[in-house]
This record gives structure tokens, sequence and C-alpha cells, in this order.
């Protein structure tokens, strides 16, 4: 039953003055320049209680990089060579952060392991003398506690929390590659046990606070305060801070205990724990589900693994030096940079580089309720936009505003909201069947179907009713939005939208702009994007954008796989084998064939013979028998409602045969039919930036990676060629080229970095 949990839920002062101010002892250092240099906290005494505030300067979160650590150093030896304080506080002056983890900059500057190793034994070292502390420290915790933040808050003697959604913990270091490096492998399995301790190291999930105290992360909660003179945030932390002194003081006179009486579940899994058979099961289990996720493409899981059981069954020692020798090894893997440029891409795409918009668009319209409309409906009233969705027939609407509330409704039954905001935020949503009040609205996205005589028709519509400053945007994934503006009044308004499928789960957004789009119009459409809590790339017009372009000859090439006799669940077998989420075939499904077809049509007139391979009479003969993917129930594969198996499709071998290729061996091997997929997908990403579709590199990453579902592991197709290596990528294409021809001829700018081996797309 334990291993089944742990899988399922996978110096003395110097020479000061005393000031007095709002009931603390302020402390105004004069004798050391150190001292006076302190500029990421802010420290005071309240009665015999140190309370000292992170706050690191020019920046939304506290990071723990090397100078916040020197200063936290210093404070807390005054604090434990002070005779008069007898405990302290930790707190935060930022509003939702407390410590959002360590600066991933200070890691990826580390040139070998060995740097990184240090970096960890030094926050190690620190950690114990906090756990060690004969002062009772307490953590007072309100917004994000993450990582290195939640090593340090569990090393202290006591943790008060904040009961709300902004308050989270959790150690998401394996989703950079890396392991809790501070003591956070040897610490997690005492306080909250081994299943939890796995299930949160292993998934990097966040915790919300109440979930926090029922585990024993947490000791106590505190509810957040309402507006009053100040801000409720502004409040809640001045009142966090009373409760933290208060408790602080009885931690320091023995009235308080930061002992936990255990449920009778916890105290039977502990004891379960304690048998070395049942821990020598719950490693083998758990690893053996790493192993099967993780194909062997991520190492950090398997080390963190290892860190726990080192601990565990060789002692605190052991354990800790073998953390820190794990994550110094980890932060210098290609894995872990490139799930570092990730992360920093992703920084990099939530912010509005194109400024503030003129006007505000408070009220948005979406034409057609279809999963799309609907879906971008949901998105937009969830974050609190006015919203207008307006659909031609009633059975249509009546569809998409049910699949609004059901999303709605489903964060109720996660808890993640209350039936009454969930009615709150429905109340936003208007469906309609005409243009009523569109005369209101500052932007409009139009989610009808793709066909350019429609979407000219709707667009000249919109224009009669809507203001001068209102936004036209479409939802196209592939046709030139150019074409789409040729018929409007104000082209300068008109961009393109691309939401990805379901839009309350992906992340992307590809924001389209043309040689007419105002920068005013692209602004607004970034801050409508940013405000629905998405991840935005920017690009140039063009057929299939950047997403499409990529995808349709990655999927040309799997079609001519399949033609030459590889059956789908091998393919899909060797895609998500090469790091990819979900397999070529079941991709080709989920998509739908249909819209496969469409966009093969369209992309192979504009590109020509490139984007060729695979026979396109394929698709069309699935569209013909209804063979549309999971949305028919039938595609390569067979879907049934409420079950995750899925058959091969039987009817599609009569297809396959009568269009089938010869093999040709010699690029017909495993790790071949690999690098032809992800070959043909690479080389168009980089044409992109050749041709200035894409701006950047990061955004390049970002869009495959969180719309088309390239390989995490290898960062994109940037960070892949600068890791794996330009001329090797040329090697291989100048291989498949000679066998098929200029579909795998590679562009210039990959043949430049090829050439110059210091050239790289990340410096």
């Amino acid at each position: 039953m334990v291993a089944s949990r742990a899988i399922g839920s996978l110096s003395r002062f110097s020479a000061f003055r005393i000031l007095r101010c709002r009931g603390y002892i302020c402390r105004n250092f004069t004798g050391s320049a150190a001292l006076l240099t302190r500029t990421h906290f802010n420290y005071g005494l309240k009665g015999d209680v140190a309370v000292v505030r992170f706050n690191s300067p020019n920046s939304k979160v506290n990071t723990l990089n090397e100078k916040l650590q020197s200063e936290f150093t210093e404070i807390m030896n005054e604090i434990w060579a002070n005779d008069q304080i007898r405990s302290a506080v930790l707190i935060s002056s930022k509003p939702g952060c407390f410590v959002a983890g360590a600066d991933i900059n200070m890691l990826a500057a580390c040139k070998t392991s060995q740097e990184a190793t240090r970096i960890s034994q030094e926050a190690q070292r620190m950690f114990e003398k906090l756990e060690k502390s004969t002062k009772p420290i307490v953590a007072a915790i309100s917004g994000s506690c993450l990582g290195g933040g939640l090593e340090l808050a569990i090393a202290c003697q006591y943790r008060i929390a904040t009961k709300d959604r902004k308050t989270v913990l959790g150690v998401p270091e394996v989703l950079l590659g890396i392991l809790p490096g501070a003591g956070g492998t040897q610490r997690l399995p005492k306080m909250v046990g081994i299943p939890a301790a796995f299930d949160m190291m292993l998934t990097g999930r966040n915790i919300r606070a109440d979930r926090a105290k029922k585990m024993g992360l947490v000791d106590q909660l505190v509810e957040p305060l309402g507006p009053g003179v100040k801000s409720p945030e502004e409040r809640t932390v001045e009142y966090l801070e009373e409760i933290a002194v208060t408790f602080a003081k009885g931690l320091a006179d023995k009235t308080i205990t930061p002992k936990r009486d255990k449920g009778l579940v916890e105290k039977l899994t502990s004891y379960a724990m304690s048998i070395p058979f049942v821990r020598q099961q719950v490693y083998k289990k758990v690893e053996e589900k790493v192993r099967k996720q993780t194909k062997g493409l991520y190492p950090a899981p398997l080390k963190i693994i290892d860190a726990v059981k080192t601990g565990l069954e060789q002692g605190s020692d052991a354990g800790y030096l073998t953390e820190s020798q794990k994550f110094g090894e980890l932060a210098v893997t290609k894995e872990s940079k490139a799930l570092m440029g990730l992360y920093h891409g992703q920084v990099l795409c939530k912010k509005n580089k194109f400024g503030v918009p003129q006007k505000e668009v408070k009220q948005l319209a979406i034409l057609g309720a279809g999963l799309m409309g609907a879906g971008i409906a949901q998105v937009s009233v969830d974050k609190g936009l006015k919203t207008q969705l307006k659909d031609a027939t009633v059975a249509g609407l009546g569809r998409g505003q049910q699949q609004v509330f059901k999303g709605l409704n489903d964060k109720v039954k996660k808890k993640a909201i209350t039936s009454f905001e969930r009615d709150s935020i429905f109340s936003n949503l208007i469906g309609q069947l005409d243009y009523q009040d569109f005369e209101k609205a500052d932007m409009v996205i139009e989610a009808v179907f793709e066909d350019l005589s429609i979407k000219h028709k709707v667009l000249k519509e919109v224009e009669a009713v809507t203001p001068d400053h209102c936004v036209f945007a479409s939802n196209t994934s592939a046709l030139p939005i150019k074409q789409i503006a040729a018929v409007s009044k104000r082209p300068e308004k008109v961009i393109g939208m691309h939401y990805f499928s379901p839009v309350d789960k992906m992340q992307l957004l590809e924001i389209i702009t043309t040689d007419k789009t105002s920068q005013d119009t692209t602004a607004s459409a970034v801050a409508v994007g940013l405000k629905q809590g998405k991840v935005i790339i920017v690009v140039k017009d063009g057929p299939g954008f950047y997403t499409t372009r990529c995808l349709a000859p990655m999927m040309s090439e799997v079609i001519r796989i399949l033609q030459e006799g590889v059956d789908p669940k091998k393919l899909d077998s060797l895609t998500t084998g090469f790091g990819f989420p979900v397999g070529a075939a079941t991709l080709t499904d989920e998509v739908g064939v249909d819209v496969a077809q469409h966009v093969a049509e369209d992309l192979g007139k504009a590109f020509g013979e490139r984007f060729g391979g695979g026979n396109i009479e394929l698709l069309k003969q699935m569209v013909a028998k209804g063979f549309l993917g999971r949305k028919s129930g039938k595609g390569f594969y067979i879907y049934q409602e409420g079950s995750k198996n899925k058959n091969l499709n039987s009817d599609m071998d009569s297809i396959f045969a009568s269009l089938k290729l010869p093999a040709k061996p010699e690029v017909s091997s495993d790790e071949d039919i690999q690098y032809r997929v992800v070959t043909r997908f690479v080389n168009e990403a980089v044409m992109c930036l050749q041709e200035g579709i894409l701006a950047t590199p990061e955004e390049g990453d970002i869009g495959a990676v969180f719309g088309l579902g390239f390989p995490p592991c290898l960062g994109g197709p940037f960070r892949f060629m600068d890791l794996y290596g330009a001329q090797k990528v040329v090697d291989r294409l100048r291989k498949y080229e000679a066998v098929y021809g200029k579909q795998f001829t590679p562009c210039q700018l990959l043949l430049d970095h090829a050439n110059s081996p210091s050239k790289k797309f990340y410096q």
C-alpha cells in the first residue's frame, strides 16, 4: 500500500545607534562597511525576536544568489552571537513571494560539476546551522516558497503560512534537470514521509498551504486579510509577521512545541517505512516507474532516488555528500542546460516587449463557439475579461457555453475555486447569435472555419459594427494573415492569434503580425494573451507562420515512414523514445486527420516539393472513410470513451497496402527513422529564423516545445543544435538528402553554423 502511494502520486554586533520605529528596535549600523552595504535584507528586533526580511533589490521575487546568501550568513551569525535575541522570524517584504528558489544564472554559470557541488555544499552548511540553532527560527511564508526557498523553510524549527492561492510550496528542481541540493533530499522524507517526498521531488508539483499543513510541511496556517487602509497583501504580511513573532516567543519560552501529532495513516506509513524490506520495495517500484516514464532521457529523477536512498540507508553524512555530488553532476548535463534554457525562454515570453497598449482591452468578443472559440472564451472569462461569445446557431452556442461551464466546474471539483467563484466568473460570459453590443468591443477574435471566404465575410461584418480602435484577431493555424487582412478597412488593426488545443491546457499563444500591423495592435494582442496566462511568441506572417510550418514537413515524413511499412505503434514508440511527449501517429489523430490534410495541401502549394514526402492521398482516403482521429473515434487508432487503451485501426490496412512504398534499408534503422522526423523539423525551424519569420532562437524553442511537443530534454530545435552540434545535424540531412532529395537539403543558416563551430544560436 505504501509503495502504491509512492508511485501513484509520483561575531558580535559592531557599534550601532538604536532607533525606535513601529514597535521595532531598528539597527542603524555604523561600524561596519559590510553591514552598511546590505541590499537583500531589512532587519530589526521586536522585543527579543529578530525579524529578518528578505527583499532582493530590483526584482519581483527573492532568489538565493551569492550576495543574498552572504548577507544572510552575516545576519544569522549576529543573531546567534547576541544574547539579547532569543528567537528569529524569517519573512519576505515582497507580496506573493517568500523565496522563489536559487538563482538559475548562478547555476548556469558553472563550468564544472565541482563548481556546482561547491554551491550545494555551501547551502547545506548554512541550512544545517539553521536546523541545529539553539534559538528557534520561524519561517513565515506568504506566496511562492519553492526550491531552495522550501529547503530554507524546512531547515527552520517552525513554519507558518498564509492560507491563500498564491502560497505554494514545492521543489521544482527536477523540472530544471537538477535535484534539491540544499538538504531537501534528506529533510523532506523525514518531514513528510518517503512516499510524499518522492512525489514532490519527482514531479516538481506545487503544494498549496492547506495541503502542506496536512502533510506536516507547515505547522500553522494564517487566514489572509481583506482590504483596509492598506492593500490586502500588505495587511496579510503584517498580520503573518505578528503571528510569527508570537510563535517565535512561544517556542523560545517552550510554551509551544514544534512537534506535531501524526494521524493514523501517517503513523502506519512511518512504521512501514522503518522496515528495510518495505523501503527496498518502494525504491524498486519508484525506479521502475521513473525509467518507464523518462525512457532514460532525464537523469535527474534517478539521482534524486539515489540521494534519498543513500541518506536513509547509510546515514545523513553520506546522504548530504551524495546530494551535493549528484547536484554537481546534473548541473552541467546537456539536459539541465536545455531545461534551464526553456525556463529563461518562458520568462522572456511572458513579457510585453511592445509596450503598453494605448487602450486596454476590457471587452472581448469571440466569433465561433466551437472547441477553439469556447476554449478562448474560458481562458478569458477566467481572468476577469468580459467576453461576448457569438455563434451562428443556438445549438452551437449552447455547446460552447456548456464547454466553458464544464471547464470552470472541473476547477470546482479540484477545489481550485468555489462554486460561488465559478458562477461569478461564468457571469462574465455573454452568449449571443448576433452582433449586438459589438460597438463596445475592444478586440474581436474569430475562431470560425479555416476558409478564407468565410473569414473575409466575418471580418467585413465585424468592421461594420465595431469602433475604430477595435483589434481584429484571427485564430487561423495556417492561412496567411495578409490574405485575411486584404479586405480590411483597417489592416493595421488585423493580427493573428493562433491558440493551441485544448486552449485551457496548452500554454502557447503564437501571435502573427503582417507588415501593416501596428505596434499598438501587437501590444494589445500580447497584453490579452498574457492576461489569459499564455506564454507568447510573436512571429512574422507567412504560410503556416512558425509552428504549423515546422510541423508540416515533419508530419509529411511521418506519412512516408508509415507508407514504408513502419506500423503506427512502432513509430509512436520511436518518437516518444526520442523525447516527444506524444507519438507521431497519435499526434496526427489528436490534431485531426482532416486538419492535417488541409494544412498539407495549403503548405504543399506554398512550398512545393520541399514539403513533400508522404503521399497526401493517404490522408484523403482516411478522411473519405471518416477516420478523422480521436474526434471521430477512429484514425490510425480506435478510440473508446473513458478508455485510455487504444488499438490499431485494422481498417487502415487496405489504405496502407494501396499506398505502400519500398523501404530504403540504408535510412530505415530505428535511429534513422527518429532523425528523419527530427531533422526535417529542425531544418525548417532554422529556415524560419533565416527568413525573419522568427525574431529570436528563444521564441523558436518555446514555440516548438510548448506548442508542438518538441522534446523538452533537448531544449527546442535551436538549443538542440547548439548542444548536439550543427555539423552532426547537417551530416544527417546530407545522408537523407542523398536518398530522398531536396526535402532534406540543409538551409544556409544551418550550413553557416556547421562551417563555423564557434557559432552558436545561444552565446
